[in-house]
């Protein structure tokens, strides 16, 4: 995996983390949770190709 890939997950995982945590403390509860799944769609989206890379690399294995 790609060393520059895995700073960019995590650094956006730090991030919703603390605007989570803050966002919580502040009473906004909604926002937050909506701020934790946007989080993880952009990662998501960050990863489908290497999610489909993955996929292809079994296939090839078992001959599917």
């Amino acid at each position: 995996m790609d060393s520059a890939l895995l700073i960019k997950v995590a650094g956006i995982g730090l991030l919703v983390a603390v605007a989570h945590q803050i966002l919580t403390r502040a009473g906004r509860e909604e926002q937050a949770m909506l701020l934790s799944v946007t989080g993880t769609v952009v990662v998501l989206l960050m990863l489908t190709e290497k999610i489909g890379d993955l996929f292809n690399s079994i296939r090839s294995i078992f001959g599917i």
